[in-house]
């Protein structure tokens, strides 16, 4: 029958204290070899490290004047560093860039422009009704009258069709043409489109982006060559100021691609009549850089248009829409030469970015006076004029590339990532013999430090086979045979021929001294 002994036993006050001072030096030795261990691993890793001048201020060795030297030696060159290291980070952030200009490249064939012009006057006198000159009176300033010529309070005429109006007394392209050449070749009104903007009707030869018509040589004679007529003998009559009176004679031309709408009314030149003007052009595509360096638009790469009511995105168009929302916000309509989409207008200032990606045409332009002498009795008898007014009305308009060559204008991002990572690893390794791997070796100790410490933090100590609180202690079997004072009790097992349990000893010492008792 197996038997379990209890033995409790308890020691004086006097006899804990020696125990308590025991642990208590032992602790002091422990943390005393951990921190010497700490203070090794940081000279260990200071020595072996690639980072210059660290094994020499901080690696093994006696404390003293030339370690202070290295440590001062090493703190100034890292303070260094992170000086130019600051400053090339705020070059950086600042987003320089430069403009990049190609030499230009001679093609074979060049896209010809588009062309548009408008007369300067809108509309034409002798072509304006009674209904016309009432609905037209704020553009016009021709105050209303009835056929009689007077001055009518009660007229009324019905709601006006602006389109038809400006179909019917805008300036008819047949009649102005007089003559039309493109690189040689006859052209006439029927390859001009009819487009409306602030002036009114106006023409654009070459509007199709499908059917770009080719230019295969620069100089005069290989472009646009026309002979108009601005029949001045129809221009309104001012009665009165407004902000559409224009006191000019002659057109207004814009060269432009064929996926800008014309914007004429600001992007347009003039051409007077009795000069021919001359009209030299030179292709520049444009490249500009978006966000953070720029402001230019990138293109969305959706198939649907950026723009309501045009094909391709472009300033002039943005400008267009902008000014439509504005009148639709304020009148509830729109005019003609605005684009024809839904929606309602948009609250606050419309920004217009210009695209990435841009072609636009130099222009120099030069002009003679036409006709000379012999030449005004020839035109004044071939049309049907006198000189005065071949003079006055007639205007010659040639446009023409000054050579089949483009020139492509690049924005460039002046300081990139590729820079900024070179220029901080020339003055890494100037002041501080560092790289990427010294890095990595610096975070790959940290870590191994920091994980060790949080190893011993949560590390449990295991529960001793021997615990004391308060000076009583609980010995387990195995050590009460060793340490058992009764004879009696050892012999008692040893024999094994008696099943009586040994006699309670009790051990009596002086007060405050070591006392046994034993249960059985």
């Amino acid at each position: 029958m197996p038997i379990e002994i209890v033995c409790k036993i308890k020691f004086a006050e006097e006899d804990a204290k020696p125990k308590e001072k025991e642990a208590g030096d032992e602790q002091s030795l422990l943390g005393a070899a951990q921190g010497a261990a700490a203070t090794r691993d940081l000279a260990t890793f200071a020595s072996r490290s690639t980072l210059h001048g660290l094994g020499r201020a901080c690696g093994p060795g006696p404390h003293g004047l030339r370690r202070t030297l290295w440590a001062l030696a090493l703190f100034t060159s890292l303070t260094a560093f992170l000086y130019q290291a600051a400053g090339l980070a705020r070059g950086y952030l600042t987003w320089p860039h430069l403009v990049a200009m190609d030499p230009a490249t001679p093609a074979p064939v060049a896209g010809f422009p588009a062309v548009t012009l408008c007369n300067i006057n809108r509309f034409r006198h002798s072509a304006l009704s009674d209904a016309d000159i009432f609905h037209l009176a704020n553009l016009t300033g021709l105050p209303p009258k009835d056929r009689d010529g007077h001055r009518a309070a009660g007229l009324r005429y019905p709601e006006p069709d602006m389109v038809d109006i400006l179909n019917r007394t805008g300036h008819q392209l047949a009649d102005m043409l007089k003559s039309c050449n493109f690189s040689g070749h006859h052209c006439s009104a029927s390859n001009f489109s009819v487009v409306y903007t602030r002036y009114g009707k106006c023409y654009t030869f070459n509007a199709d982006p499908q059917s770009s018509l080719p230019s295969r040589a620069g100089g005069m004679g290989s472009g646009l060559e026309i002979m108009l007529d601005i029949q001045q003998e129809e221009y309104l009559p001012i009665w009165r100021e407004t902000n559409e009176t224009s006191f000019e004679a002659g057109i207004r031309v814009q060269i432009h691609s064929q996926e800008e709408p014309p914007y004429i009314h600001q992007l347009g030149f003039g051409v007077s009549p009795g000069f021919q003007t001359f009209v030299s052009c030179q292709e520049q595509r444009l490249t500009y850089l978006p966000q953070p360096w720029g402001n230019c638009r990138a293109e969305s790469g959706l198939r649907e248009p950026e723009l309501q009511g045009y094909s391709a995105y472009s300033v002039s168009a943005c400008r267009l829409r902008c000014e439509k929302e504005a009148v639709l916000q304020r009148c509830h309509c729109r005019m003609v030469h605005m684009p024809d989409s839904l929606g309602g207008g948009s609250e606050g200032p419309c920004f217009c970015p210009t695209p990435c990606n841009l072609t636009r045409y130099g222009k120099e332009i030069s002009m003679v006076r036409i006709p000379n002498r012999g030449s005004a009795r020839y035109l004044a008898r071939k049309y049907n004029r006198n000189e005065t007014y071949i003079r006055e009305n007639f205007l010659v308009l040639d446009v023409f590339f000054e050579a089949l060559t483009s020139e492509a204008m690049e924005q460039r991002a002046a300081y990139g990532l590729s820079a900024l990572l070179g220029d901080l690893g020339g003055q890494m390794g100037l002041f501080i013999g560092a790289s990427i791997l010294t890095l990595l070796e610096i975070l790959d100790y940290i870590y191994e430090v920091s994980w060790d410490r949080l190893k011993r933090v949560w590390r449990r100590p295991k529960t001793p086979l021997r615990t004391s609180t308060g000076g009583i202690s609980t010995l387990g079997l195995q050590e009460l045979k060793e340490q058992s004072p009764c004879p009696n009790r050892a012999r008692a097992e040893g024999g094994g021929a008696s099943n009586l349990l040994p006699n309670h000893h009790h051990l009596h010492g002086p007060p405050g001294g070591l006392f046994e008792d034993f249960a059985c």
